[in-house]
């Protein structure tokens, strides 16, 4: 009998263990009574949320990913925003790479502008900041087509790129960039003439019911089809490939150097007053949205977050790694909300400060917690 209890009590606690081993976090999470997430989840259809959060467990020198999804849906359009910048951050790397005169350290700037960079200043300024004319830059170098072409051979897809930030530049012709080569010679790269976009065939493709162009409210829904589309799948698997290039065959890889890699990784999680910039304006969740977007506090030393965040047209996503090495827990996480009451676009009345963005600082901190109790299990 007292065996036969033992076997029971063991059957139970391995069935618990197993349960909270399968327990969908992110079922959990968005059932929070916290009003940061009930409030969106109570109408949950005004918010056109789209979430992927993947667990991720170890065994011996193995690592495997369980994904969790909700309302992800390649054919539901969301405007990216900035996060388009990670893909273009990865690649003017890899194409660095390839080319055998440039550095990450190699200073350049574009024919007709005055601002001297480098590839790695400008990488480290669109994770730090989102700086738009980083971002251009480093597109001048790539062009759309190879951008898109790039992505799509490593199966990263759907996906297409069709215009720089800060301006929406109707130019299909890119820029030459002026290089440095060596302290007496420059060389000019060519321009590059990209194809002229389709229009994207899309749910949720035109938004709203108006839209301001200069003072004139024009009343009919805003019309993406021209615009960027790189959907949650899209940034999740992207995320993927850098944090975890050994789960992928060559192919699917970026091609970086262990020095380009470990810049890469650095500015993703590197907080702006880290490499310059004002706290008080640029605070540590200035672009980590999750867990820490509505606090100014500092963010620990434990906590990286290695991510890209996006903000434009009402459209918040953060697409992240999160790693606590204090408590041993890492997990990935990428989520989109529009937060647009009025239903009016380019009139900068977005409810970022008030819905969006303390509900993804909850999204993050829910999931961490759940993570937290896990590894105590």
């Amino acid at each position: 009998m007292k065996h036969f209890l033992l076997f029971i009590c063991g059957v139970l606690l391995s069935s618990c263990a197993q349960e909270q081993r399968n327990l969908n976090f992110l079922e959990v999470a968005l059932s929070s009574d916290n009003p940061k997430i009930k409030r969106v989840m109570d109408s949950v259809e005004n918010y056109q949320v789209q979430i992927r959060y993947t667990q991720i467990d170890r065994r011996n020198d193995s690592v495997f990913f369980t994904d969790y999804d909700f309302q992800v849906n390649d054919s539901v359009y969301f405007y990216p925003a900035s996060t388009v910048k990670f893909p273009t951050a990865v690649l003017a790397l890899e194409k660095l790479n390839q080319i055998d005169s440039l550095t990450i350290n190699t200073r350049y700037y574009i024919e007709g502008d005055t601002i001297e960079s480098t590839f790695a200043k400008d990488v480290s300024k669109i994770f730090a900041v989102s700086d738009n004319l980083a971002n251009n830059r480093l597109v001048e170098f790539l062009g759309f087509e190879a951008i898109n072409e790039s992505l799509n051979n490593k199966k990263i897809s759907p996906v297409r790129l069709s215009h720089r930030l800060g301006y929406h530049s109707d130019d299909l012709r890119t820029k030459p960039l002026i290089i440095y080569l060596n302290d007496s010679t420059t060389g000019i790269t060519n321009s590059l003439l990209n194809k002229t976009p389709k229009k994207l065939e899309l749910l949720n493709i035109e938004k709203g019911v108006g839209y301001y162009e200069g003072e004139e409210l024009i009343k009919e829904p805003f019309d993406f089809s021209l615009k960027n589309y790189y959907p949650i799948q899209s940034q999740h698997n992207l995320l993927k490939r850098v944090v975890f290039p050994q789960k992928y065959k060559a192919s699917e890889q970026f091609d970086l150097s262990t020095e380009q890699r470990e810049h890469l990784l650095t500015a993703m999680y590197t907080v702006p007053q880290k490499v310059g910039y004002d706290p008080t304006t640029y605070y540590d969740g200035y672009c980590k949205f999750f867990i820490y977007g509505d606090t100014k506090k500092d963010i620990p030393q434990h906590i990286e977050i290695y991510n890209k965040v996006g903000f434009a047209y009402g459209t918040l996503t953060d697409c992240a790694y999160i790693k606590d090495t204090e408590k041993n827990i890492d997990f990935l996480l990428t989520a989109t909300i529009l937060v647009n009451k009025d239903g009016i676009f380019n009139d900068d009345a977005y409810e970022y400060d008030e819905i969006g963005i303390p509900f993804l600082a909850q999204l993050g901190r829910e999931i961490y917690q759940q993570e937290v109790n896990r590894n105590q299990h």
